[in-house]
């Protein structure tokens, strides 16, 4: 199997192209499928401060540093300043609280996780009376600033976005003293995004998918909504491969130059989502998985109110 080679950021610091993602990843969980995880392969790991877990996350990377099977340079850590922290003073606290958590001295990459930043305090998903997010006055343009200072202070190596679009993108980079390495975004062949991935390309930020398997277990599905590892077109693509839906999927990200972040629970599965390395997607395939784009978003966030919502802009 031929070994997976990384993407490089414009900072010259390079990415595993495959990660474990760790949304909607239970604390009673998510330890042992980190662990499998490393076991397996995997030298990249995404989480966030938000998904209320990177204490068990730490708890699997430092049982892994202890047994010698991966050393702190070996692997990729990604985490994401939420909401309620993008006041420029509260920056540096959230991402020490994320370290303290991880158990490490730095991150690899630090990301702002959403351009809306939510009014400050204990509860981090503020709502008025009429359950509409409480914004805060914060412009992301002065918390990109405040990550900055984090680069400069050795907590994190890269800074990027996500969720974000073209337009709040080019905002960043108007003030950018550090430019965005990557925008994380929701992909997969029903949401493939291509305009905002050349866009992204064109700036040379890299981009990473995630719900690349369309977020089947996401908050909020509907029983009858359409199942993306069900698509029959889909299906004769995997038999043609003799592959998974899942690895054709995990696939068509990579054969695109996107970094792709799976997540599971499963070891058999975080095995599987990993062994994607010996059989390439041709040109035609990629096509007629593209040709299932039909805006399919399926991470919204819910409340559009917000003036710095990101989706309503075509992309």
């Amino acid at each position: 199997m031929a070994a997976p080679v990384p993407v490089i950021f414009n900072n010259g610091r390079t990415c595993p192209v495959i990660g474990l993602g760790t949304w909607k990843s239970k604390p009673g969980e998510v330890t042992q499928a980190v662990k499998d995880a490393i076991d397996i392969g995997y030298r990249h790991v995404d989480c966030a401060h938000i998904y209320l877990n990177e204490k068990e996350v730490g708890d699997a990377l430092r049982a892994k540093f202890e047994e010698g099977k991966i050393k702190r340079e070996d692997i990729f850590i990604t985490s994401k300043l939420w909401c309620t922290f993008h006041r420029p003073d509260l920056v540096e606290e959230a991402i020490k609280t994320s370290l303290k958590n991880l158990g490490l001295e730095y991150l690899d990459l630090y990301l702002i996780h959403w351009p809306q930043a939510f009014k400050e305090g204990d509860d981090l998903f503020p709502k008025d009376s009429e359950d509409k997010f409480i914004p805060s006055a914060v412009d992301y343009v002065d918390t990109w600033g405040a990550l900055e200072a984090l680069v400069e202070k050795g907590l994190t190596r890269t800074i990027g976005l996500s969720n974000f679009n073209r337009r709040q993108i080019e905002r960043v980079l108007e003030v950018a003293k550090i430019k965005p390495a990557v925008l994380q975004i929701e992909v997969h062949p029903y949401l493939n995004q291509e305009k905002l991935f050349e866009f992204c390309k064109s700036r040379d930020i890299a981009v990473t998918a995630y719900s690349p398997l369309g977020s089947p277990d996401r908050p909020g599905a509907a029983p009858t909504a359409p199942q993306l590892l069900q698509d029959p077109r889909l299906l004769a693509l995997a038999d043609k491969h003799s592959k998974t839906t899942a690895q054709i999927l995990i696939r068509y990200a990579i054969d695109r130059g996107m970094i792709v972040i799976p997540k599971s629970v499963t070891r058999s599965r975080i095995q599987e989502n990993f062994n994607v390395f010996d059989f390439q997607l041709t040109l035609e395939d990629i096509k007629q998985i593209s040709a299932l784009e039909c805006n399919g978003r399926l991470c919204t966030m819910g409340d559009t109110h917000h003036p710095d919502y990101p989706f309503h802009d075509e992309y």
